[in-house]
Order: C-alpha cells, then sequence, then structure tokens
C-alpha cells in the first residue's frame, strides 16, 4: 500500500492508495470502523461531461479530517465493487459540489443518486449561505481550494499547478491532461486525497455556522432542490442532431457573410477594437464610452444601439442603423452561437442523442440558477433559433410554466406600494399602467417600452443611462420618466431607500423574507433591492421545483430557465399536465399580492415563437396538425 503525508492547518494527514486485495481489505475494514461518522467522499474522471461517450471514472476517493483512501476503480471490478459497496453502506457523507458527484457515481458506479442525496451534506451549499459572493465580489469565493485556505490553512497545498505541469510533461491540456496522467502518480493521489480531507474540515468548520446563524432550514431546502435539479440533469432533454447540424452551417455562413459586409467599410477583424471604432468615428459616428485604457470602447453595448437594436435584438425605431455596427454585432453573434450553443450542443450529446445541460441550482449573491453547457439562459426572450434544437421524444410535446412578472409582483409585495399592489388586484397589465400614469391615456408603444424598462431598472438596478441605451430613448426623457415613475409608486422609492440605508449606516447585510443573507457592498448599495428582489423571486420559484417533486410531476421537468420550467409530456395529456402544473405554481397570496403564472404548449420543439397559450376551463389543445380524427 502507497501512502503521503502531508500537513494541513499544522496537522499530520496521510492519504492511502490500496494496491492489492491486502489493501483494500484494510479499507474495507476502516470504512466499517468510521461508517457511523460522516465521510468525505469524491471522484475524479476524465472530464466534465459525465454523459457523454468516452467519458471515464477514475477513481472513488474516501476521508475524514485526517486520512484519506483513493479508490482507483478504473478497469478494476473489485475495486468499483468496493467503492460502491462502501457508499451504499455510509449512513453520512460530505461532498462539495454535491450534484456533480451524485451524476458521477450514478452513472459509472450505479449508486442511484437518490440513496446519495438522501445522506449528502454539501459543503458548497453551506459555504455558499454563509456568503454568497463570488471572489470577483469581494468574497471567498465556492471552489474546495480557496475555501480551505481561507477556513482552514492559508498554506493548504494546492496540487493543481503540479498537476497541469504533468500534464503538460505528457503532452496534454488542463482539459486533456485527466484522462492520460496515470492514476496511482503520486502528485495525481495527492490532489484527489486532500480534497476528501478539506471537505471534512470545511464541514467542522461551516456546519456549527450554518446552524449559529439560524440557516440550517435554508441549508435543508437548498439540499432538496439540489437534488430535483440534478434529477433533471440527468433526465436531459432529446436534441434534433439533424438540426444541429444545420445550424451550426448556417451560422459559420452568416457569421462569414456579417464579417464580409464589414470589410466594405475598412474592418477586415471585427475583433479589432481599433478598426472598428475607428471605421465608426469615419462614418460620422460619435463615440464617447472608453475602454480602462483610454480606447473608444465598441462592445455590444455601445454597438447595439448604432444598429438601432435593443438588448433583446429587437429594433428600437429611433435611427437609420449604422450598416458596420449592424454587421459586426450581427458576425460576432452568429460565431458566438456557433461555437457555444450548435458546436457544444453537439459535442455535449450522450449515445440515445440527448444533452445533459448542467443545471447549477445555486448561483450568484442572489441564488439566482444558471445553466451551463449550454448556457440556454442567456438566449434572447422569443427568439427559437437554439431552443428548437431541444425536442420531445416522439409522441411526447414540449410545454413550460412560468411566472407572470414575478420580479415585479414580489416589488409590489415587499414593498407594499398601493399604486402597484392595487393594478395587480384589479388585472391591469403593470407596463401599460405605468405607461399611462408617466405620460397618459395617450401613451404609445415606446412609451410603454420605456415605462417597462424603467420599471425592469428598479428591480435590476438598471440606471438612466443603461435605460437610455436599451430603449434608445434621449437621456433626459429617460430621467423624466424616473421621476414620474417614483411619484407614481412612491412605495417603491420608500422601500429602496429603506434597503440603502441599512448599508449607509454600516449594516453589511440583508436579511430576506426567505431568511437568506444578502452581503451588501457600500460601493454598491443602490443595488440592493435588486438582490432582495431577485433572491426572494428565485426562492419563490425553488419552492415551486420542490413543490412539482412532492407532487409526483418531477418526471416531466426538463430545464429551469429564469422563472420558467419546461416539462415534456405525451401529447393527450400536455393540456391536463400544464395546467396541473400552473395550478401548483401559482401562489394565492404572497404579502397581499398572487403570484400568477401563465402555461404554453409548444408541440414536438422548443419553439416559443409558435407556442399555444394555456387557458383555464378552455377546450383542450392538441398538436397542431395532427389528425382531427
Amino acid at each position: 500500500m502507497r501512502s503521503y503525508s502531508y500537513r494541513v492547518a499544522g496537522d499530520e494527514t496521510v492519504t492511502y492508495l490500496p494496491e492489492t486485495a491486502e489493501d483494500l481489505e484494510a479499507f474495507t475494514a476502516w470504512a466499517r470502523r468510521e461508517r457511523g461518522r460522516v465521510i468525505g467522499v469524491d471522484t475524479e474522471g476524465t472530464g466534465l461531461d459525465t454523459f457523454v461517450d468516452g467519458n471515464r471514472l477514475r477513481t472513488v476517493q474516501f476521508g475524514t479530517t485526517r486520512e484519506a483512501w483513493v479508490l482507483r476503480v478504473e478497469g478494476r471490478p473489485r475495486f468499483w465493487a468496493a467503492a460502491r459497496n462502501t457508499l451504499l453502506g455510509l449512513s453520512r457523507i460530505a461532498l462539495h459540489n454535491a450534484p456533480f458527484d451524485w451524476l458521477v457515481l450514478d452513472h459509472h458506479l450505479k449508486v442511484p443518486m437518490e440513496s446519495l442525496a438522501k445522506k449528502t451534506i454539501d459543503t458548497r451549499i453551506l459555504a455558499h449561505l454563509l456568503d454568497s459572493r463570488g471572489r470577483e465580489d469581494g468574497g471567498i469565493g465556492h471552489g474546495l481550494k480557496p475555501l480551505s485556505e481561507h477556513h482552514l490553512d492559508p498554506e493548504a497545498p494546492d496540487t493543481q499547478d503540479g498537476l497541469n505541469n504533468v500534464f503538460r510533461e505528457l503532452g496534454h491540456t488542463k482539459t486533456t491532461g485527466w484522462a492520460a496522467i496515470p492514476s496511482h502518480h503520486p502528485i495525481y493521489v495527492r490532489y484527489a486525497g486532500l480534497d476528501v480531507i478539506f471537505t471534512s474540515r470545511l464541514l467542522d468548520v461551516l456546519g456549527p455556522q450554518v446552524h449559529q446563524r439560524g440557516l440550517a432550514r435554508l441549508a435543508e431546502f437548498e439540499h432538496r432542490l439540489a437534488r430535483v435539479c440534478a434529477a433533471m440533469e440527468r433526465r436531459g432533454i432529446r436534441i434534433d442532431d439533424e438540426y444541429v447540424s444545420r445550424l451550426s452551417s448556417r451560422l459559420s455562413a452568416e457569421a462569414e457573410s456579417q464579417r464580409t459586409r464589414a470589410l466594405r467599410y475598412g474592418v477586415s477583424t471585427i475583433g479589432s477594437t481599433k478598426q472598428v471604432a475607428d471605421a465608426l468615428v469615419a462614418m460620422g459616428e460619435t463615440l464617447t464610452a472608453t475602454t480602462e485604457t483610454g480606447a473608444l470602447r465598441v462592445d455590444k453595448d455601445v454597438l447595439l444601439p448604432l444598429a438601432d437594436l435593443n438588448p433583446r435584438w429587437e429594433p428600437l425605431g429611433v435611427r437609420t442603423p449604422n450598416p458596420l455596427a449592424d454587421a459586426v454585432v450581427r458576425a460576432k453573434r452568429a460565431s458566438k452561437w456557433k461555437t457555444t450553443y450548435a458546436d457544444a450542443i453537439a459535442a455535449g450529446l450522450d449515445a440515445r442523442s440527448r444533452l445533459h445541460p448542467k443545471i447549477n441550482a445555486l448561483q450568484a449573491r442572489t441564488a439566482r440558477m444558471s445553466i451551463s453547457k449550454p448556457p440556454v439562459q442567456q438566449l434572447p426572450a422569443g427568439d427559437s433559433t437554439i431552443r428548437k434544437a431541444m425536442v420531445a421524444e416522439p409522441g411526447n410535446v414540449l410545454g413550460s410554466v412560468d411566472f407572470s412578472a414575478i420580479e415585479m409582483r414580489v416589488l409590489a409585495a415587499l414593498s407594499g406600494d398601493r399604486a402597484m399592489v392595487d393594478a395587480i388586484r384589479g388585472g391591469l397589465d403593470l407596463h401599460d399602467f405605468t405607461a399611462e400614469q408617466i405620460y397618459g391615456p395617450r401613451f404609445t408603444k415606446h412609451h410603454r417600452k420605456v415605462a417597462k424598462t424603467v420599471g425592469f431598472g428598479k428591480v435590476y438596478g438598471g440606471g438612466a443611462d443603461s435605460i437610455a441605451r436599451q430603449t434608445g430613448a434621449p437621456l433626459a426623457d429617460i430621467r423624466r420618466a424616473i421621476a414620474s415613475y417614483d411619484r407614481t409608486f412612491p412605495g417603491i422609492k420608500r422601500y429602496s431607500t429603506r434597503l440603502t440605508a441599512r448599508g449607509q449606516y454600516g449594516a453589511t447585510e440583508l436579511i430576506s423574507p426567505t431568511g437568506r443573507v444578502l452581503p451588501l457592498d457600500r460601493s454598491r448599495l443602490y443595488a440592493a433591492t435588486n438582490y432582495m428582489i431577485q433572491s426572494v423571486a428565485r426562492d419563490i420559484f425553488a419552492q415551486a421545483l420542490i413543490d412539482l417533486d412532492e407532487a409526483g410531476l418531477a418526471e416531466h421537468l426538463r430545464l429551469p430557465v429564469h422563472d420558467e420550467v419546461v416539462f415534456e409530456v405525451a401529447e393527450d395529456g400536455a393540456f391536463e399536465l400544464a395546467e396541473e402544473v400552473q395550478r401548483l405554481l401559482t401562489v394565492p397570496d404572497f404579502f397581499g399580492v398572487e403570484l400568477t403564472t401563465e402555461a404554453e404548449l409548444f408541440g414536438t420543439a422548443w419553439e416559443p415563437d409558435a407556442a399555444h397559450h394555456v387557458r383555464t376551463g378552455a377546450q383542450p389543445w392538441r398538436l397542431q396538425g395532427a389528425d382531427a380524427a
């Protein structure tokens, strides 16, 4: 048996690498002795795409605060069986970023995710509840190594750099090296063993803090949500791979066409800030925004208004589109969509042409969810170009249910603004109502857009400059609209002022109605309302997902996107399921405001711009074009 010793926070720790049958017996004896404790668990594989053909599980490691055992399970049936049996027998386990390892162990070690989830403590969840800020926001971050450096040992050994060096020596990159490095390599074993030692030690530090701060209930909530989201990720969604192939080619041709168009205006490289800026100035455009180095900015925020487009790629109708700006943004978008979506989807398919997007249930300061591989939530609303690649199984259809203007309703409820609450209770369209209050009964479609954007600015922390870019309206007009909005909804302004004042008088955090800790930044106190509203809206949506799971409907869930859940169901039961999901998600009374939902059925592909809205009491929906008989 090989063993490797390291000091962590002044303590001697040891990592064992069993090699023989006798070594394996020593491991199983250790596991029997320790089975009553919380045991740290981790995995190492060949990559992050668990379900893609060729992905392999190489090691499973177990450990406590002072010792670790690294089992090399790849191609070794007895060690594979020992790891599996040990996991099934342990009463409690600690994982860092549990959903990833749940799915790896479910897929490769055949340990049901459900059996793991019910006995897991995820130290990443605990860390996020205590400080939700990432390192870029001044927080500790939520990676295992940064947390270990902060909470355990400032000099906690990190073997990642050593691993990268070994990868290079083997002629591989940071991505491909995981499959190539021998699993008995001392640096690899050290890396694997320290991860479970760190996880076990982090649990000892973070667990008591979570209880002391009264966050235990929220921790249980997040663990339940993580299980629901991991089950969705495991289920995946079917992909029309022929459509994806055609889309990749079309996007490539579109990018080339737009680059050729830009070349007519002297821009040979659309990624060259100087070329694009010089050409735009030569065309008579006035550019004022600059980078940190003083160069003129020509990013999307600058180019979209010049192309007469808002961030949703809808025409603003306020100016003649600049053809160069239009060509550059379209070329960049086509290139990005090809790489980030079409090609990434094709590369991420399993053997059944199913994609398993990574659902990150607990992200950002506000806990908002995110999806990666591909980042579906970043797609423009209503644009089906990418979404159409995701399809139902034969005989099934896709649909969705989402909350109606949930951020605005949460804002109305928490602020108690009488005008907005009455408008909601009266069934009025909030954006129409706001536009009428600001501009009068003869408001235009553009006025409604401005009013809507001002309202969302209150939720997302957007200022006058940002709203002006999004709407194309003059800055002076936007400032007048904001002032009128504040007069119309004085309760919202008072609520925002109260939240901001907490930071001004020294508070370092807000506590949401759900009990979540929201750190404040003195340099960004204006974002306090944004943090509160987004966080509460997220928790309402998260509770809805848990409710759907408890109602036995989780098997139909495919993706959580913002405040919308996409589902799949047999065609003949689609209408009934949509109504039931809509009913379960609706919140009749949230601080005096009803949180309503809307349901849509898409057909065989996820195609929002061709959706059928489900109306309660209407005739059951049928797939368009289906046999009327």
